[in-house]
């Protein structure tokens, strides 16, 4: 059996949003020295050992970090309780016995790419379309805090977020989004999947990745305040953080617009030359590909599409 992880943070704060959705903020021993601490979109691992059945030893797990990185070595992060985990021993049926006070461990080093400092070329301007899938909100949080934390007028008006979530109670920062759209201009919109479930909501109602379908998209572009077409990669960038599905998805519809994927094993099947640069990025929680390569007549579709948006 490995040897039982040695805690070195304590968590500080539990806010349960709903029975299976909580933040948590966790505080490590020693603060971090690093200057910045890290760069939003990045993760840190979390583990605990598994004190009730101890012969399944501990479980170590990235997680995105919600906080901006000058709000100090006290990270937030937003969780939700796995119902169907693939592993038997999964981290988040270990994190919600815990209460605040609780002792865990916490990696030594803060990983990881999806960042905007690693996927666009410094002083872009494109927008960047954010579509987040439940707990995939928490990378476009932290980019957002930390714009307005170095700049307390920052402009986010280049920054779309769309968040996707079951039901309304779901929906975590949605006050605080709608908070940075009024005073920031943030463009934020937020939709539910089971909205016959939520009779009182009266927003948006779909999966998140349903704004790219063909007959919504004019519709999401005008929403947003944008001009027919202006989802393109001339004008946008887009990162997608959550499920296979939503990925999936999200590629797939908005392909004919002509986005790019950073994959390289999507690069390679969908024939893009190396020297054209990716428009599209994602993080994904799940292992499922998100879309099946050895379906030949789909990727005949897709290259088709791109040739026809202009990308050779």
């Amino acid at each position: 059996m490995a040897k039982p992880l040695e805690y070195n943070a304590s968590l500080t704060l539990r806010d349960d949003l709903t029975d299976s959705l909580a933040v948590f903020k966790v505080r490590p021993d020693q603060p971090w020295t690093a200057e910045p601490l890290f760069v939003p979109g990045q993760y840190v691992v979390l583990g605990l050992n598994n004190e009730d059945r101890p012969e399944l030893g501990s479980v170590l797990r990235p997680m995105s970090i919600v906080s901006a990185p000058g709000e100090g070595s006290e990270l937030e992060f937003y969780i939700r309780y796995v119902h169907h985990p693939e592993s038997d021993n999964p981290l988040t049926h270990l994190l919600w016995h815990l209460s605040s006070g609780d002792r865990m461990y916490m990696g030594p080093k803060i990983k990881g790419h999806f960042t905007l400092a690693h996927t666009l070329p410094e002083g872009d301007r494109r927008l960047k379309v954010c579509v987040a899938a439940g707990t995939g909100l928490a990378p476009f949080v932290s980019m957002v805090r930390q714009e307005v934390a170095d700049d307390p007028a920052a402009d986010l008006s280049s920054y779309i977020i769309l968040h996707g979530a079951s039901y309304p109670a779901d929906l975590g920062y949605k006050d605080e989004m709608e908070g940075l759209a009024a005073s920031h201009g943030l463009r934020y919109r937020a939709t539910v999947s089971r909205p016959r479930e939520a009779p009182d909501w009266d927003g948006d109602a779909g999966r998140v990745e349903d704004y790219f379908q063909a007959d919504r998209l004019a519709e999401t572009e005008s929403s947003l305040g944008l001009e027919p077409g202006a989802l393109a990669p001339e004008r946008a960038t887009v990162f997608i953080c959550g499920l296979q599905g939503t990925i999936g998805q999200t590629i797939l519809r908005l392909n004919h617009r002509g986005f790019v994927p950073e994959n390289r094993k999507l690069r390679k099947a969908l024939e893009i030359p190396a020297e054209v640069p990716a428009s599209l990025f994602f993080e994904q929680y799940d292992t499922t590909p998100v879309i099946d390569l050895d379906d030949p007549e789909l990727m005949a579709t897709l290259r088709r599409q791109l040739a026809d948006a202009g990308v050779h």
